[in-house]
């Protein structure tokens, strides 16, 4: 009798915890879901006129407007650039490899992945190991999300999906996760569900 009330409570002490914990992650996970569902604070929509497969480099019109909001002040104001990830537009025939890397890399290629539901997170290099760790592990997450450095960057994080756009302080921003769950093979994106396997990885 002593050991089957050892048994219980063993068995409670590792059930209580784990029911607390799905709780508290569904509670969670619904709270990002209705933010994913509202206007996200200082998201840009933008008007993407073409979707063709081209050779060579593209000038995209949209890569230097201005901010839409300020950028919190940084320490060094030497580090704030002007430069934003392109929305959308012509685009090289091959997409970008969807993952995580630690060079910059083409648009080009980036924007053909974003036109199969991709969300691309632009940060600035030197964004720090802890930051850059959390950005990895998104990536890990989510096969359709692209992370890269992107110099000159007008915000310290950039996420862009086909047509949309929102600047970041920081990786840690709470409108980085509704961002994903809104925009990550969202009905925004032109060809969602295509593959996003072809230059790099």
């Amino acid at each position: 009798m002593l050991i089957v009330g050892i048994v219980a409570a063993t068995l409670l002490a590792l059930i209580i915890p784990t029911v607390v914990i799905l709780t508290n992650e569904q509670r969670r996970n619904d709270a990002v879901e209705a933010a994913a569902s509202a206007p996200i604070q200082g998201e840009q929509e933008l008007p993407v006129s073409a979707a063709t497969h081209v050779d060579g480099d593209v000038q995209y019109a949209d890569v230097t407007q201005p901010t839409a909001e300020p950028t919190p002040a940084l320490e060094d104001p030497a580090e704030q650039g002007t430069l934003l990830p392109p929305v959308g537009g012509d685009h090289d025939p091959l997409p970008q490899t969807c993952g995580f890397y630690s060079e910059p890399i083409r648009d080009e290629n980036a924007v053909h992945s974003l036109e199969h539901g991709a969300v691309w997170i632009a940060y600035r290099p030197g964004l720090g190991d802890a930051g850059a760790e959390r950005l990895r592990v998104l990536a890990d997450e989510n096969p359709y999300l692209l992370v890269s450095p992107y110099d000159g960057l007008a915000a310290p994080l950039v996420a862009t999906a086909w047509g949309v756009r929102l600047e970041l302080p920081s990786v840690d921003d709470a409108r980085l996760e509704p961002f994903l769950t809104r925009y990550l093979q969202g009905e925004q994106a032109p060809e969602p569900g295509a593959s996003c396997e072809g230059v790099g990885g």
